[in-house]
């Protein structure tokens, strides 16, 4: 019995990549890339990756205060697509249940105009946070399927900003961000950071397909040596599972890999 588990595990990571293309793997370290998969250069929506974007102007703006705080209620009209969703949040939970509302309530408190001002001093992607045509969705939708765009490079670039608190924001807002952006212990001492995203495919009208693409942005960090990754998959066939939580899996395989290599 525990030969065919074995047996049938392997086949599922075998037959997983095979319903996902990765569109983007890329590895760098101190902006010089070690290994790139892909095409790096398209852009996409951010989706829930943007939430490290959230985090960074929550805390430099006063809206959060530590990993803690503040703890937001869940209140009925408030997104609710995951049951996970439906408890009270704060930074850490929100990032870790990539939970929708406790984002919009962020936004929400920043107002248009900062928000706005945020995304152009951190020059992120295409700074287009408009929304949806005429749905004046920009503090709830922008980053989500819609006008914000960003390539895997650029979300590297942005990510080694951060790390080296480059951002024209305050140390504390970085370092919070780091704080609740940890996962795991990986091997020999590496430490995973990272957020995951998932949506759907666009067609080229704009228009949105079933097929779902995920992503994850992030670095491994061991002692003075910090490496940022950006792994971006689109499915090729209707899939169960989101596809960023697929992406993660995908790109910690890789990562342990190369480190277990010694190829980082």
């Amino acid at each position: 019995m525990k030969k065919i588990m074995m047996l049938l595990n392997v086949g599922l990571l075998i037959s997983t990549p095979a319903l996902a293309e990765t569109k983007c793997f890329l590895l760098k370290e101190n902006n010089k890339t070690i290994k790139e998969e892909g095409e790096c250069k398209s852009r996409y929506s951010p989706r829930s990756t943007f939430k490290i974007v959230l985090s960074l102007m929550g805390y430099d703006s006063g809206v959060l205060i530590d990993e803690t705080h503040p703890i937001i209620p869940f209140k009925q009209g408030y997104a609710d697509k995951l049951e996970q969703w439906k408890q009270p949040h704060e930074p850490q939970l929100w990032m870790k249940n990539s939970c929708l509302w406790y984002s919009h309530f962020i936004a929400q408190e920043l107002g248009a105009n900062k928000f706005k001002d945020y995304i152009a001093k951190f020059n992120y992607g295409n700074m287009d946070v408009s929304g949806d045509k005429g749905k004046n969705n920009m503090l709830s939708y922008s980053w989500i399927d819609s006008s914000l765009q960003i390539s895997p490079e650029e979300q590297a670039i942005f990510l080694q900003k951060i790390i080296d608190n480059a951002l024209p924001v305050s140390e504390k807002s970085m370092k919070m961000t780091k704080n609740i952006i940890f996962i795991d212990e990986l091997a020999d001492g590496w430490r995973l950071y990272g957020k995951t995203g998932t949506g759907n495919i666009a067609h080229a009208d704009g228009t949105l397909k079933t097929l779902q693409a995920g992503w994850f942005v992030g670095w491994i960090q061991k002692g003075d040596r910090t490496v940022v990754f950006t792994h971006y998959i689109e499915d090729k066939e209707k899939y169960d599972t989101p596809a960023g939580p697929r992406a993660k899996e995908m790109a910690k395989e890789k990562l342990t890999q190369m480190i277990q290599n010694h190829l980082v």
